[in-house]
């Protein structure tokens, strides 16, 4: 490097103003720019980087230069005889060149067909003008008629190469001596004085540092943490929602959906084959209550009347709803019955087909507030404040049915993307069996509200569809960056 450096200092001394070019070949291209840099760096020297198109030939195009175009070629081969080339021989004299150099000639009109023969139709050869344009190109690097050089190209004659040059000048500090530049400044040398004979290296302040390559957080992880900020700031206290294989007696019966509900079917569950079944929950009083009130009704129900069995209800089932993890933590609390709010969100799963808003396996976002005296209006309450904290304002309740909750709602919220209302979430106030069988008391009562986390993801990221989230089809870019999501400290 610095013997090339040496070598572009002495050449920018005696080259003369008419900017006479210095060739210096044989050096690779990426060492000749570093070299330049590093002395434009020192400021002695300053350059600009010229590239123009250079073209080059092919081997058949330099075959063109040395014995002409096929077309001439076969032009010279038929006058040769006053009775002109045989069609047929035409392979054998000029091999695969024949075949381009009579499509050539015709299209020329150099030559016609008279039976099996070729013969001239000029009274004089003309020139060649495809070898003499290969020649200037061969010279030159180029061709001054773009028509002709673009024919040339589609013929595959010809390649096109960039020629990089550089206009160099002379710096402020030019020299023909390449001084030692320090970078640091050390205490010594501001002790013993030496830093006043010594060149300093100039700081570039304006120098970007190379890119890091580091791990992202998916956009579904920064809505989660969102949502769990919102959680904790308004007072719930975060559930272990880490089994994802439950019990039909967790997951529907203690939530009473009945036996014979077509959520409970192959084409809604996913049922676990090895092994299939679970053991009875421990409190044998609150498996007789729930056997009780699906079978006979009870705690003011009539229940569904149908012979309950135990077996379907111990099927293990991967997890439809975090609901049967509010199940385990509602069951707990009856143990030491009061005002309470839990939230989980995890993982569950469901035999559904894959579309736009749909996944097999997804998140669910799940709420429990259990006091005294709760009314319904108590939960829309809640649930519009609790949007609004994630900058979802536009929200519409809707009445629906839920096995464990009566009365129950859905909650949908606005999407821009699609331009339409699509449900975020479901909610409701359990039924009093259900807590009952328990043995919570008859006047605390329980909202609870199960959200979509992909949804309302979604809609902070302008996705209209779900495949572009979660899956193959996801963009990486968009996952590295997206922005994380901010709390509104106002609300929170």
């Amino acid at each position: 490097m610095a013997e090339l450096q040496l070598a572009i200092l002495q050449a920018l001394s005696v080259a003369p103003i008419d900017d006479t070019a210095v060739s210096f070949a044989g050096v690779d291209p990426n060492v000749l720019q570093g070299a330049l840099s590093s002395l434009a760096s020192r400021s002695m020297v300053k350059f600009a980087s010229i590239e123009v198109d250079f073209w080059t030939l092919t081997p058949e195009a330099d075959e063109i230069v040395e014995k002409g175009s096929h077309e001439i070629r076969l032009l010279d081969e038929v006058t040769k005889s006053l009775d002109g080339l045989k069609l047929a021989d035409v392979g054998k004299v000029l091999g695969a060149a024949g075949k381009l150099g009579q499509l050539r000639a015709f299209k020329n009109g150099w030559v016609k067909k008279e039976g099996d023969k070729l013969v001239s139709n000029v009274s004089e050869k003309p020139a060649d003008a495809t070898a003499k344009d290969l020649k200037t190109i061969k010279t030159t690097g180029t061709l001054g008629d773009a028509k002709e050089l673009a024919e040339l190209r589609k013929r595959k004659l010809v390649i096109k190469g960039k020629l990089l040059s550089y206009k160099v000048e002379k710096g402020s500090e030019f020299a023909l001596e390449i001084k030692k530049l320090e970078t640091d400044l050390t205490p010594e040398m501001l002790l013993n004085g030496a830093w006043k004979d010594m060149s300093f290296k100039p700081y570039n302040f304006n120098a970007e540092g190379a890119p890091t390559r580091s791990g992202a957080l998916h956009p579904l992880n920064k809505v989660r943490e969102e949502f769990r900020q919102i959680f904790f700031a308004m007072g719930f206290t975060e559930m272990a929602t880490n089994k994802f294989v439950e019990s039909g007696f967790w997951n529907f019966d203690t939530l009473f959906v009945p036996q014979q509900h077509p959520a409970r079917d192959l084409q809604d569950t996913f049922y676990i084959k090895d092994p299939i079944k679970a053991d009875p929950p421990a409190d044998k009083e609150y498996w007789k209550n729930v056997h009780e009130v699906h079978e006979k009704g009870k705690y003011g129900s009539i229940g569904y009347r149908y012979p309950w069995n135990a077996d379907e209800s111990l099927r293990l089932v991967l997890r439809t709803h975090t609901t049967a993890v509010s199940t385990h933590v509602l069951h707990k609390l009856a143990e030491n019955p009061g005002p309470a709010r839990f939230f989980s969100i995890d993982r569950v799963f469901r035999n559904e087909a894959v579309d736009a808003t749909h996944l097999a396996e997804f998140h669910q976002i799940e709420g429990v507030i259990a006091d005294y005296d709760l009314t319904l209006g108590d939960l829309i309450g809640f649930m519009d404040r609790f949007f609004k904290r994630m900058g979802v304002n536009k929200l519409r309740f809707k009445p629906a049915y839920n096995p464990y909750t009566e009365p129950s709602m859905e909650i949908f919220s606005w999407h821009a993307g699609l331009n339409k209302w699509i449900e975020i979430g479901n909610s409701g106030m359990f039924r009093p069996e259900m807590l009952e069988s328990m043995g919570l008391p008859k006047d605390l009562r329980v909202h609870g509200f199960g959200l979509s986390l992909e949804r309302p993801t979604m809609i902070k990221y302008k996705l209209s569809n779900i495949r572009e989230l979660v899956g193959h089809k996801v963009n990486l870019d968009f996952i590295e960056n997206n922005p994380a999501v901010r709390l509104d400290e106002d609300l929170v």
